[in-house]
């Protein structure tokens, strides 16, 4: 599938870009999106603690860094906002995987400034983030992952059908991410890289 989307006049960053624009937010306060309620804005306080905490103690292990050094040249872009909680604990493990291999570019766009994009990408109908969107020199998409490892997504899906409220939800979610420690989304990229992507 050809990825049919001109970015050159679009808002693209990089992961560093992304975290001071998110950190100037908040100096302001306010977070990315139009929604800069008293809520949104203590989300987005979380996350950067969140991503902080990754960015310090993540690190990949040997499996997915053998995978991972065998891409080829190509482009994750990755659909993201400051206030999702999902992106605050997956984006900096897909950060890491990306600066394992020189000729992965990591690109990062918001998406409530890009929903025709985003919605070519719907999670069970929904604008569920993050997204990463992987592409080679062709402009063909490679594979697609998100917005969150599937283990943690069957868990999501249980609780709102169970009608539990989204702070609950929030609560058992990001609980199952400490606990996991990034263990499955290591797991999944191993196994989806090595079947999606020729090796170079």
């Amino acid at each position: 599938m050809k990825f049919n989307h001109e970015l050159t006049n679009r808002k693209v960053l990089s992961y560093d870009s992304y975290r001071k624009h998110i950190d100037q937010l908040l100096t302001e306060n306010k977070t990315t999106g139009e929604n800069h309620s008293e809520a949104m804005i203590g989300f987005t306080n979380m996350n950067v603690t969140r991503m902080n905490r990754l960015d310090k103690r993540s690190s990949l292990n040997e499996e997915l860094s053998d995978a991972l050094a065998k891409l080829p040249v190509q482009k994750w872009l990755v659909i993201s906002e400051a206030w999702c909680g999902d992106a605050a604990q997956n984006l900096p493990w897909i950060v890491k995987m990306a600066e394992a291999n020189d000729r992965i570019s990591l690109e990062i766009i918001l998406r409530d400034e890009n929903l025709d994009i985003m919605h070519e990408y719907l999670t069970n109908g929904g604008r569920s983030i993050p997204k990463l969107i992987a592409i080679d020199q062709q402009n063909e998409v490679i594979f697609d992952w998100g917005p969150r490892p599937q283990n943690v997504q069957t868990l999501y899906t249980s609780l709102k059908e169970q009608g539990h409220d989204y702070s609950e939800i929030s609560k058992q979610l990001h609980t199952w991410y400490a606990k996991d420690k990034g263990q499955s989304i290591q797991s999944e990229f191993s196994k989806l890289i090595s079947t999606a992507t020729p090796a170079v």
